[in-house]
Order: structure tokens, then C-alpha cells, then sequence
């Protein structure tokens, strides 16, 4: 009898599992976020978590017996000077100033960030679609900053402009990736690199402007929880969802759950009642988002 063939385990059984985990580990962070900086300033937050971060990445490079060279070094500079160091400084202000829901709703619209720096970069006047996903995504931001409940004040103006910031510093990182050729993140060597070069960073800028201080037990733990869960393994495993995934899409959609999740985190466990301003918000920063990434899909299938 012809011998049996012997199935072959479907890659997205291990893909979407993978993926699923990080999601739900990035869900936790605007609410970690937020009992972190109960207890310290953002800066002394930013220390923490990324020398966490630093510590389990060495730990990980150590264990798979990689570990960065001089090139990964010098390379890793300009881009552990934007993550960790700029971008979550400023991400941290921002939730420091923010109901950590509009923080995050307004955080998530990177990508559309990412498509209008990309057009400045390549010189390209960006298209009549672009210009509408980019209005949609705005208009969420623009629900979040104006419908306030009565008796609420008006929104922290500072806090807000650093939260779009964050979102240009998070494209700039990603387009300096791209440029560079590196994966950043899904390279656990240079990944290292640019954590060892942003928590010296984060260390300096803390001794230099008179920041660092002794951190409290809970303020530890909660960046114990970023370290890992937001900056570290949680990369990893995203990364190694991509790579065993048969088509990158059906585990990049995933990442799509990750800002509802988070809001059932920030409600039940930091007590904030949810806004319906932050839902609209937020699906008409999605919308935009979608938007977005459907134009650029038909434009490649009809190049």
C-alpha cells in the first residue's frame, strides 16, 4: 500500500496564536502606563522600563547565543535615540497629561503619520485618497479634543500635542528602519543595540536635568511590566508571528483588536468610565487607517 502522506502542521495554526499573545500583552500598556506614573515622573518610567527591557534582551541574546557586533552597535545609535529615547519620553508626558484613553486613541494613528511622511520623503504629493484617510483619522483626534463631558475642562492642549508627536517619532522610527535596511525589531541583536543605547540616553538626560530618583516598589513592578510586555518580549514574539506566518496580513489585522482590548483594561482596572467621544474617536481613527491601507494595496496591484 502507498505509504501515507503525513500532514503538515498550516503555519497559521502557530502564526495567529503568536499573534494573538502580543496583542493582548500591548493591550496592557496604557494602563500600565498609567499606575507607573501614580508613583514616578515619566522620565524615571522610561529609565526603568527600558533597563528592564535591556536586561531580558541580553538575557535572550545570551540564551539563542547571538549578540550585537560593532556594526550593530554603531548602526543602532540614531534609532535607540528615537525608541526608547524620545518617542516613549514623550508618549509617557503624554499620558501623564491625558485620560490614558485619549493617549492611546490618538498614539494608534501612526500609520497614517507613517503614509504622509513617507510622501514628504519621496518628494510625492500625496493622492486624493491619502488626504482623505489622513482628514478621517484627524477627525477621530478632533472628536477626542472637543466632546467633553460637562463639568470635565477643557483637554490639556500640551498633553495632546505630545501624543500626535509621539505618533510622527514612531513613523520617523520605522522610515529610518526601512532606510537602513534593518528589521529594528524583529532583530533581537539590534534590538539590544538600541535599547543599550537608549537607556544610556534615558540615564544621562535623568542625571543631567535632575530626574533620577529612587524609585518605589510599585513603580518597579509596573516597569518591570513595560520592560517586558510593552518594549521587550512582546517584540520578539510579534516578530516571530510575521516570520511563520504564510501571509504577513493575517497577522498584521490582529493588531487592530489591540485598542479595543485596551480599553477594557483602562476601564476595569484603572476605573475610567469610557467615553462615547473615545469610541467615535477611535474608529474614525481605524476608518482612516483602513483607508488608507486599501489605496495602497490597489495602487500595488496595479503597478
Amino acid at each position: 500500500m502507498p505509504e501515507r502522506p503525513r500532514e503538515v502542521p498550516s503555519p497559521w495554526s502557530r502564526a495567529v496564536p503568536l499573534g494573538l499573545a502580543a496583542v493582548l500583552l500591548w493591550s496592557t500598556a496604557a494602563t500600565a502606563f498609567k499606575l507607573a506614573l501614580r508613583s514616578a515622573s515619566p522620565c524615571m518610567v522610561v529609565l526603568i522600563s527600558s533597563a528592564f527591557s535591556l536586561a531580558f534582551l541580553a538575557v535572550w541574546n545570551a540564551v539563542a547565543r547571538t549578540r550585537p557586533t560593532r556594526a550593530d552597535f554603531l548602526s543602532a545609535l540614531p534609532r535607540g535615540f528615537l525608541n526608547p529615547f524620545v518617542y516613549y519620553l514623550v508618549l509617557l508626558e503624554a499620558y501623564d497629561r491625558l485620560p490614558a484613553q485619549v493617549a492611546m486613541v490618538v498614539n494608534y494613528m501612526w500609520p497614517v503619520m507613517l503614509v504622509l511622511m513617507h510622501s514628504v520623503i519621496k518628494w510625492r504629493r500625496p493622492g486624493a485618497v491619502d488626504l482623505s484617510a489622513m482628514a478621517v483619522s484627524f477627525g477621530g483626534v478632533a472628536v477626542l479634543a472637543l466632546l467633553q463631558p460637562r463639568g470635565t475642562g477643557s483637554m490639556d492642549a500640551v498633553g495632546l500635542a505630545l501624543a500626535l508627536a509621539s505618533t510622527v517619532i514612531w513613523a520617523g522610527y520605522w522610515l529610518l528602519n526601512l532606510g537602513s535596511g534593518s528589521g529594528g525589531s524583529s532583530d533581537s541583536a539590534g534590538l539590544m543595540a538600541a535599547f543599550a543605547w537608549g537607556t544610556l540616553f534615558l540615564l544621562l538626560f535623568a542625571l543631567a536635568s535632575g530626574r533620577f530618583e529612587t524609585p518605589r516598589a510599585g513603580t518597579v513592578l509596573a516597569c518591570l511590566w513595560i520592560g517586558l510586555f510593552e518594549m521587550g518580549l512582546t517584540y520578539i514574539v510579534w516578530s516571530r508571528a510575521l516570520a511563520v506566518a504564510r501571509d504577513p496580513a493575517e497577522v498584521g489585522n490582529l493588531i487592530y483588536i489591540t485598542p479595543f482590548l485596551s480599553l477594557g483594561f483602562i476601564a476595569v482596572v484603572l476605573g475610567e468610565p469610557l467615553r462615547p467621544a473615545t469610541l467615535a474617536g477611535l474608529v474614525l481613527v481605524l476608518a482612516g487607517i483602513l483607508i488608507g491601507r486599501r489605496f495602497s494595496r490597489g495602487e500595488a496591484a496595479r503597478s
